[in-house]
């Protein structure tokens, strides 16, 4: 699994008009992919490293805090072009991205067990076209890959 974190201080996901998830931060959203040999229990240790991974503002001793530490809320959108490939030609690839029926539920357990750890989570809506705006903090962004 892959994932693209972006520290933000808001972000939300519309789709057709509606607003379908949002933050308020400091928070992250979190732009997830799958491939074909992902698991579920690659989607729980995706989950454990975003819930703990320090990127938040220092706290007053200048530690970085992880969402863990200030019960900050996430955004996680499915995102399957994370797998491009665009090494040849000027048209991108995506046989390295899962087919919907197999990224769905694994995106769905990235999020189940983040909210099992305590987290808020605010959601895309999985296949839609999405519209994601966000205020990236920093900018703040990491690519993370379990």
């Amino acid at each position: 699994m892959r994932a693209v974190v972006q520290r933000v201080s808001e972000a939300r996901v519309t789709v057709a008009g509606e607003t379908v998830g949002a933050i308020e931060g400091p928070g992250l959203c979190v732009l997830v992919g799958v491939t074909h040999d992902d698991t579920p229990a690659k989607a729980a240790q995706l989950a454990r490293k975003l819930w703990t991974l320090r990127l938040l503002p220092a706290d007053a001793d200048g530690v970085e805090q992880s969402c863990s530490d200030l019960a900050a809320p996430l955004l996680v959108i499915s995102q399957f072009t994370l797998y491009g490939d665009a090494r040849k030609g000027r048209r991108p690839t995506w046989n390295a991205a899962a087919p919907g029926p197999v990224a769905e539920p694994l995106v769905d357990e990235v999020v189940a067990r983040l909210r099992a750890l305590g987290a808020k989570v605010e959601t895309g809506r999985f296949g839609a076209d999405m519209r994601v705006a966000l205020v990236n903090d920093g900018p703040f962004t990491v690519v993370v890959e379990v």
